[in-house]
């Protein structure tokens, strides 16, 4: 097991191996506790829980036997859901997701992160493919990122998870390195339009002797000119062309 996710409704509860009855009866558990606590909590304050309002429960696991499935009475629902998302009776709301089973789309992109073997390789692949500074390749390394450090403290990995964090290792090292990178160009970024904008208050000051409302709103539009652009501008115009020209660019 992963470790259990709590978010917002849902409790997420993540298999690294197949998980077994007795497993995902502990997560039954555990959603009992916690409708229990809501139940508690509602006779407390004199309120009433709406069954709308209990969290669901989403077991994780990447491959689920007929056996298991069909001892928790886990069904596909024909209508609304994608294949290998089979859920138990209404009142219990939960659901066993095989990851093995379901389709590779995008929208099924971060559960296959979690399944093992090829199905895991190939949703790799599909992160991998992304461009370095797309927000979602970003994201997802980041769970790929804690997936790593939970095998890793395991001192007695088998092969395949062996293999995953040797791949995994120079992948989110070359997320890390973007990362820095961008933030230390956005950062110089940010401080060369710090500087520049410290300048024309400056050069506005000593022209002008004061810096009004006015003068403060063409600021900003002068501090998307380079120097050699601004500085002529700064030097040369009088305070009726500065505010003819730049007053109405915010």
């Amino acid at each position: 097991m992963l470790g259990s996710l709590a978010i917002t409704s849902a409790l997420f509860e993540p298999f690294r191996n197949p998980a077994t009855p007795d497993e995902i009866c502990s997560c039954l558990l555990k959603l009992l506790q916690v409708r229990g606590e809501l139940q508690r909590e509602a006779n407390r304050n004199k309120t009433r829980v709406l069954e709308a309002d209990y969290p669901k429960l989403w077991i994780l696991t990447p491959t689920a036997s007929e056996a298991t499935l069909n001892g928790f009475r886990a069904i596909l629902d024909q209508t609304n859901s994608i294949p290998g998302i089979y859920f138990l009776a209404d009142y219990l709301r939960s659901a066993i997701v095989v990851i093995h089973q379901l389709p590779r789309t995008p929208e099924t992109l971060w559960l296959r992160l979690l399944g093992r073997g090829k199905v895991q390789k190939q949703a790799i692949d599909e992160i991998e493919a992304l461009p370095l500074d797309n927000p979602f390749r970003f994201n997802a390394l980041l769970l790929l990122s804690s997936l790593r450090s939970n095998l890793e403290v395991n001192s007695d990995l088998d092969p395949e998870d062996r293999e995953l964090v040797m791949r995994l290792s120079p992948l989110l090292s070359e997320q890390l390195q973007t990362t820095l990178q961008q933030g230390i160009e956005q950062g110089i970024e940010q401080g060369i339009r710090r500087e520049r904008q410290e300048l024309i208050e400056n050069l506005l000051t000593v022209r002008f002797g004061t810096l009004d409302e006015s003068l403060q709103a063409i600021i900003q539009p002068l501090v998307s000119l380079s120097p050699p652009e601004f500085l002529p501008l700064l030097m040369q115009l009088s305070r009726e062309e500065l505010l003819a020209r730049f007053a109405n660019q915010n």
